[in-house]
């Protein structure tokens, strides 16, 4: 309550004597939450100040307004269609931004639309990489990803199914993040959004309007690839995803991307970022749950399983990550992986 009487104060000093009225616009898995600003009285008559707004409400001592401020800025430079920040209080952690629709890729995508909408999506993808320049974004270094795996065994293993692993299964565990970090290091660094998803994309336009950007890196070029197409909230058929993985890479080549140019290592390349990434939201779902109180996450957590699952049954040298959740799950051990 105190935080709403603060965005009040604040929205009315940016727009004295105006009527107004707040309605929650959506949270999300962080600490942030967003309201919708909609006027209703007349102002002077001017559309632009009859417009929505979107108030974000990020308070500093948890989240960071810099990062998104700096962010936006670099997106919109590459073509992106992002917020445009209106008015900001960066002490008090409150943004002010344009406001983007009410329907995000995830409410409106279906069998019939999904080949349009991911279109568009690999679009605005392609012209953020393409922006890429060293030395401005932080890097989605060995250190990081490698603190975003042990949030698997922290928080989804150790909390969640508050099992202790053996020394065997730590070492086999420890060896397969080893593979995956070092397979995630050799890929070209692009900029990456980080968290390229239904969810954080919005029906609008310009398709799509991208939200939920504050923490890009410099980092794998598959990385956003495989968040867009093995999605934390819905899932598809392997045929699908390969489609859209190839017209992604064919796209990419044309732009000039460092893609590897033989889609077979690409597309690996795909499957075993998806798999850094499917063990770190296991455990972020965990943690948001028992840390933060946000239990429905963790309804989606066998989504990321099965990801895992039809990955490391693919590849011979992810098989101990395999066993690892039979055995994590009490099933029988399975064996004769493809390849």
């Amino acid at each position: 309550m105190q935080r709403l009487q603060q965005i009040r104060l604040w929205l009315n000093g940016l727009f004295p004597g105006r009527a107004y009225q707040l309605t929650a616009a959506s949270a999300d898995a962080s600490f942030r939450r967003y309201f919708r600003l909609s006027f209703t009285d007349d102002g002077d008559g001017g559309n632009e100040l009859s417009a929505t707004r979107i108030i974000m409400d990020a308070p500093p001592e948890q989240e960071n307004c810099a990062a998104f401020v700096k962010i936006a800025a670099l997106m919109h430079a590459a073509g992106v269609n992002t917020p445009q920040i209106i008015a900001q209080d960066s002490q008090q952690g409150f943004l002010l931004l344009s406001d983007l629709g009410t329907q995000t890729y995830l409410d409106v995508i279906n069998e019939k639309n999904a080949n349009a909408l991911f279109g568009d999506a690999v679009d605005a993808l392609i012209k953020w990489q393409l922006a890429s320049r060293p030395d401005v974004l932080p890097p989605y270094d060995e250190t990081l990803l490698r603190r975003e795996l042990m949030l698997f065994p922290d928080w989804f293993v150790a909390r969640h199914l508050q099992q202790t692993l053996t020394v065997t299964q730590l070492q086999a565990l420890e060896e397969m993040f080893t593979l995956i970090v070092r397979n995630n290091l050799a890929q070209p660094s692009v900029y990456v959004h980080r968290d390229y998803m239904p969810r954080n994309l919005m029906l609008n336009k310009n398709n799509p309007g991208v939200l939920d950007f504050q923490d890009a890196v410099s980092g794998p070029i598959s990385y956003d690839v495989a968040s867009l197409f093995k999605d934390a909230f819905i899932s598809w058929e392997e045929e699908r995803v390969l489609d859209w993985t190839i017209r992604y890479w064919e796209k990419a080549k044309r732009a000039g991307l460092p893609v590897d140019a033989d889609f077979g290592t690409f597309y690996r390349d795909c499957e075993w970022m998806g798999v850094q990434r499917h063990l770190k939201v296991l455990g972020i779902f965990a943690r948001i749950n028992y840390r933060d109180g946000k239990p429905h996450y963790l309804a989606d957590a066998p989504r990321f399983i099965n990801y895992v699952r039809h990955t490391a049954q693919r590849y011979n040298a992810l098989a101990p990550l395999l066993h690892l959740f039979d055995e994590l799950e009490n099933r029988e051990i399975k064996t004769g992986l493809t390849f």
